[in-house]
């Protein structure tokens, strides 16, 4: 058993993590003495409090238990997950919270964000190979698998939100951009149609699928509905009446709402305004904000199954569209 010990890590969690790793790549089996406490303090030069205090956190995370005629043995394995999502957001934590609660309190979930930041996203899946049971990625991107994802064994990784491309037999829990958001449109229609103008917000610099402005194109020709596709701040010429707008980004989602009120525009009435991704605070601005969103609680929930069960899943979420006041 391999035990590093170093200034930026309490000698505790250095012994915690040495067992976890050892528990976890099968050379500690369930059942298997661990040294008592003063073999680990011969052994690793650390104080027995250190290993006392190392154990009674491997039993509280049920790795290991004790009785007076055997010590300290192993009793099951490591339950470490990584989740890496993309960017912090309200419905990002709905997710987060889903996903901790339906996992047993034995579960240890590290959270991190890669941020779209290639290096960044490499390095953290690089340096934590070996280290969990499971890994939750939000792929970098809509359209192929991240190349160092490949290094993961399939039955650890599960994919969650992007993922058009083929992904062979990993498991997934994905949004569909395309034909489902269009479906969302076509639903709506009734509602949509009482505007003259249809305006999507979609800045360049964001890494949601271009494959919705194909989608939202057809829906708008379909229907003779004049449209715009907005991708720099340079385009926007302000809010107009008789104008349908659907934001990605909160921050547009404001500036809407702001620019309608200084122009003496209601939502709902001479104005609409879609958001893409539902968010709690969207039911109580104003008369409540439409949205169009898979239920990223529920995908936080099914991750949790597919970590506890290992039951393969490939699944694309519905989305959905929630109509409110402002349309």
């Amino acid at each position: 058993m391999k035990i590093k010990f170093s200034h930026s890590t309490s000698k505790i969690k250095s012994v915690v993590d040495g067992v976890s790793h050892a528990i976890m790549k099968g050379e500690l089996k369930g059942g298997d003495n661990l040294p008592s406490i003063n073999e680990m303090n011969r052994r690793y030069k650390v104080s027995r409090d250190t290993v006392f205090k190392a154990y009674l956190e491997l039993k509280r995370r049920g790795l290991v238990d004790s009785t007076p005629t055997k010590g300290y043995y192993v009793t099951g394995e490591v339950n470490h997950v990584l989740l890496l999502l993309d960017t912090y957001s309200a419905f990002k934590q709905s997710l987060y919270n889903q996903f901790v609660y339906n996992l047993p309190k034995s579960y240890k979930v590290d959270l991190l964000f890669h941020q779209y930041n290639p290096h960044l996203f490499e390095t953290i899946v690089r340096e934590s190979l070996g280290k969990y049971s499971m890994y939750v990625v939000m792929n970098f991107s809509n359209e192929e698998l991240s190349d160092c994802l490949s290094s993961i064994p399939t039955q650890k990784l599960l994919l969650l939100d992007f993922g058009s491309f083929d992904k062979g037999e990993i498991p997934y829990l994905c949004q569909d951009f395309g034909e489902s958001f269009y479906n969302c449109l076509v639903k709506g229609k009734e509602q949509l149609l009482k505007y003259k103008k249809f305006v999507f917000l979609f800045p360049e610099e964001l890494y949601h699928p271009l494959t919705s402005i194909d989608y939202f194109n057809r829906f708008c020709e379909e229907n003779n509905l004049e449209s715009e596709v907005i991708r720099e701040q340079s385009e926007w010429k302000g809010v107009e009446a008789s104008t349908l707008y659907l934001c990605i980004l909160t921050e547009d989602m404001v500036k809407v709402i702001k620019e309608a009120d200084v122009a003496g525009l209601t939502l709902g009435e001479n104005i609409g305004l879609i958001s893409y991704n539902e968010n709690p605070v969207l039911e109580v601005i104003k008369n409540g904000i439409s949205s169009i969103s898979i239920d990223f609680g529920l995908m936080g929930a099914k991750a949790a199954e597919y970590v506890k069960t290992k039951q393969l899943v490939q699944e694309f979420l519905p989305t959905e569209l929630i109509l409110r006041g402002s349309v």
